[in-house]
């Protein structure tokens, strides 16, 4: 299998690429339009045919780059059925599958973060997004986001999974790669609480600044704005 977790400086995301093999069909998760380039090379120099691009939910602090890849290869958009994206291709809804080469994913619908957030299952991995970080959570006080349903998705559904599987978010800002459901669950602080009122209580007195980029890249996320599209506003 060959597995790419590529970083982003400016919003500190993580993009995934994920192929069974060179000159295989490959998926792309997360990506950022600035880094188009690196993407497309990534694929070229493994050969490897993109099939399908996914976002884990609409991002509030970077562009996504799911529509400039589509336009370049013509691969199917893809995010969960709650999006409110413009350009998606398939919509999937909870425990759905998406296949490609002999890979397969399951979608985890993991709202909180967001209204329309997104975790993919792939084995012994799980992406997921904003919702699950290592040594923390997605903030929920934008985009229709709830800590009551952060709660739920994290205990009810992310934290059932084998504690081995291994956890891959959409951003780190500690330089940590990944992290384990066993290890979240044992020390990632926001995760230490008795009760959904107690986490609701933690993600009300986060106090946060707004993203940087939240005007421009929420509604570009809508609209799927591409390069040219994005260098015009």
């Amino acid at each position: 299998m060959i597995f790419k977790q590529l970083f982003d400086k400016k919003s500190s995301t993580y993009t995934y690429i994920v192929s069974s093999g060179k000159g295989r069909e490959a998926l792309i998760i997360d990506p950022v339009i600035e880094n188009t380039e690196e993407y497309t090379n990534v694929l070229k120099i493994l050969d490897l045919k993109l099939v399908k691009v996914i976002d884990t939910h609409i991002h509030a602090d970077h562009v996504s780059g799911l529509n400039e890849l589509s336009k370049r290869t013509k691969c199917s958009k893809i995010m969960g059925e709650h999006s409110s994206s413009e350009v998606i291709d398939i919509w999937v809804k909870d425990n759905e599958k998406i296949k490609i080469e002999n890979i397969e994913l399951i979608s985890l619908y993991t709202p909180g973060h967001t209204d329309c957030s997104y975790s993919f299952l792939m084995n012994d991995r799980v992406f997921t997004g904003d919702t699950l970080l290592i040594n923390g959570t997605g903030r929920t006080d934008l985009q229709n986001g709830n800590s009551y349903d952060a709660y739920d998705s994290l205990f009810n559904k992310l934290l059932k999974l084998p504690e081995k599987t291994l956890v891959y978010p959409a951003h780190d800002y500690n330089g940590k790669k990944y992290s384990t459901i066993e290890n979240e669950k044992n020390n990632n602080p926001r995760l230490q609480v008795s009760s959904p009122e107690e986490y609701v209580k933690i993600m009300d007195n986060l106090n946060l600044e707004n993203p940087e980029m939240i005007d421009i890249a929420v509604p570009a996320n809508k609209k799927g704005f591409t390069l040219d599209q994005l260098s015009s506003n």
